[in-house]
């Protein structure tokens, strides 16, 4: 049923009582049935785009007129973007299509401008769930207002129950309806799609990181320079962090208000040393305190907070074999320990002939984070001592010396090796020997060990750390950090029916009835060798001597004792300076009728003067380019190994 003015009844009356309740919301619901009824093209007419306000107040009662107050709008600025959750490309595109028939409703009507910023303020903070929808007509919009539970609280004087508050609101969810029906009929022609779904709870808050994960992965930093987030908060300096490979955790995201290259073209990987330091400093006598030295605490807290490194020292008789194992990665990198160590000994004894061989094969194994930093050789004696390459900066000038013990041919077989330096302010000192051979000679063994520990010449140009506790007649007292490895040859004072029998009773770790006729701890018990050493706890078989090839102890005619041969041990100036993580063997080596020995190490290191003479990052470069290229080769080989082995599977049919 339509008025004379046009308009339906039902909906003069709601439009009355939304002016009642303010102007803001009768235009709005004016507004969307003006676009409703102009794109649904029905015959009902209402009033013209450009009607004011003043003609559509004359279609109202005179009684209406006189107890309206229709409040002036001010326009405003539109809100700033809050950190909301994403919208979808749903309520994208009708918000875009909304701002755009709203800034054609304002060029049109001037008037107008306030309402429309309004109505836009009003809607954008949750757009309504759009659907498929019909073309409007004037009794669908009565029917849509009619089944409103708001609509239907209206008296039959025309006075609403609730207050002015109460008739803004269902004014506004009048206009909500409008806005819905005018959407639907707009995206009419389109493909029909489902309602939009609204979380039954509010979203939880975003993080204040609001990039995405394509943003966070371009701006991941890489691991050797995760001290540049604290870029932020120290403009002139970076917090003190390790570089260890152990400490090298984290996402590694950069901070949004700062980019990765800006960042690594300002500050290099070292500390940034003050301009007026280089200058008054000479570097001549070195200082432990100052903020510019590079052996000094600070620096040495940024490598290692706790002033830990972790060590791995290992020994192989490798009986002179040509031939090389096919994989060292369970030799020298055993997968108890979660993380690689700082520095790697190993000391080898009737090493192979192509010692260069040898050297390449340990670079190829533990790859391009590590460098050699020096290899020497005592005839068969070989011993190469591996560096994190980011550490070499902190290492003196290597020194070594060799002791011959005894020359059984013109190949030197039986002797000592020793190589020395210091690292930060920690001296270091490495031996491997091989004693004499034979079940009773422990007499000559004992006579070996005298014989190195006065005769190796060490250290030669690197000062002594702690000159004060240091004897001329003793090589192992001139170091902080002392740890002597390879083929001792103690054996075991048992025959061998008894040794196999507790061996076989006790397959696993438990030696302890083994050690009890052991040579060598007898004799380091009495003082009589290895003073002032200590031995970690063992926990493995006996490493001498088995078949090649083979887990079977000699089965030759000799029928040799199963013993062990092959130790690691250690000493230090400062009490609790050294601990033994790990002593174990390799039983996956089977080239030799040794298998290699090794062991992990937990290492106090303590800040040191400039004055020493530093090796500047000196190290074997060829070689560590040719053991990268064999490792990148390998990998090449055998990712197409597995390329064939897949293209390769054929079904036949019979």
């Amino acid at each position: 049923m339509s008025t004379p003015n046009g308009f339906p009844q039902h909906s003069r009356v709601c439009l009355t009582r939304s002016l009642e309740g303010g102007a803001v919301q009768d235009l709005q619901a004016k507004k969307a049935g003006k676009a409703a009824k102009k794109e649904a093209g029905g015959d009902v007419a209402p009033p013209k785009t450009g009607t004011p306000i003043s003609e559509t107040l004359k279609l109202l009662p005179e009684e209406l007129k006189a107890n309206m107050k229709i409040r002036s709008i001010t326009p405003r600025p539109p809100r700033k973007p809050r950190l909301e959750r994403a919208a979808s490309l749903d309520e994208k595109s009708w918000r875009k299509w909304r701002r755009f028939r709203t800034s054609q409703e304002s060029l049109t009507d001037p008037n107008e401008t306030s309402s429309s910023n309004g109505s836009l303020q009003e809607a954008s903070p949750s757009p309504p769930t759009r659907g498929r929808a019909s073309p409007c007509s004037p009794c669908c919009q009565q029917d849509s207002l009619h089944s409103s539970p708001d609509a239907l609280e209206a008296s039959p004087g025309g006075k609403s129950k609730g207050g002015a508050s109460d008739l803004g609101k269902r004014a506004s969810e009048i206009s909500s309806a409008f806005g819905g029906l005018l959407r639907g009929k707009g995206f009419a022609g389109g493909k029909p799609r489902l309602s939009q779904i609204m979380p039954a709870r509010p979203l939880p808050p975003m993080e204040l990181n609001v990039a995405s994960h394509s943003l966070r992965t371009a701006n991941r930093i890489d691991s050797d320079c995760l001290d540049y987030r604290h870029y932020s908060q120290h403009k002139f300096g970076r917090v003190s962090s390790s570089l260890s490979d152990s400490r090298l955790q984290g996402n590694g995201t950069l901070y949004d208000n700062s980019s990765t290259d800006s960042m690594k073209s300002t500050f290099s990987v070292l500390t940034p040393i003050r301009a007026k330091d280089v200058r008054s400093r000479s570097y001549l006598e070195g200082s432990l305190l100052a903020s510019g030295a590079l052996m000094g605490a600070e620096e040495l807290s940024r490598y290692f907070p706790d002033r830990n490194m972790g060590i791995f020292v290992a020994t192989w008789n490798m009986q002179g074999q040509k031939e090389l194992p096919g994989n060292l990665d369970d030799f020298l990198l055993p997968t108890d320990p979660d993380f690689a160590q700082d520095m790697y000994v190993i000391g080898v004894q009737e090493g192979c002939p192509d010692r260069r061989e040898w050297e390449i094969r340990l670079q190829e194994t533990l790859g391009p984070h590590y460098v050699l930093l020096h290899s020497a050789a005592h005839g068969v004696l070989y011993m190469s001592v591996f560096i994190r390459r980011d550490l070499i900066w902190f290492c003196s000038e290597v020194e070594y010396a060799t002791v011959t013990t005894r020359i059984v041919s013109q190949i030197k077989t039986k002797g000592a090796l020793g190589i020395s330096f210091t690292f930060f302010g920690t001296s270091f000192l490495f031996i491997t020997s091989h004693f004499t051979s034979g079940d009773s000679k422990v007499n000559e063994r004992k006579l070996d060990y005298n014989k190195t520990i006065q005769a190796l010449t060490l250290p030669k140009n690197v000062p002594d750390t702690n000159p004060y506790r240091s004897s001329s007649s003793d090589v192992t007292t001139r170091f902080d950090e002392v740890f002597w490895f390879g083929d001792f040859n103690f054996r075991l004072n048992k025959d061998r029916e008894t040794v196999d029998s507790i061996l076989s009773q006790n397959p696993d770790t438990d030696v302890s009835k083994l050690l009890v006729y052991d040579q060598l701890t007898s004799e380091m018990s009495r003082g009589s060798i290895f003073k002032g050493f200590q031995e970690a706890d063992i926990h493995f078989r006996p490493s001498y001597k088995f078949d090649i090839g083979k887990d079977s102890y000699d089965t030759t005619s000799k029928q040799r004792t199963p013993s062990y041969t092959d130790r690691v041990v250690f000493r230090s100036r400062y009490k609790d300076d050294i601990q033994a993580l790990k002593y174990s063997s390799c039983p996956v080596i089977k080239t030799s009728d040794h298998r290699p020995v090794f062991a992990l190490f937990r290492v106090k290191v303590r800040p040191g003067r400039d004055n020493i003479p530093l090796a500047a990052g000196l190290f074997d470069r060829d070689l560590y380019l040719i053991g990268i290229r064999r490792r990148a080769t390998r990998e090449l080989l055998k990712r197409r190994e597995q390329k064939d082995q897949r293209s390769s599977s054929i079904c036949s049919i019979s």
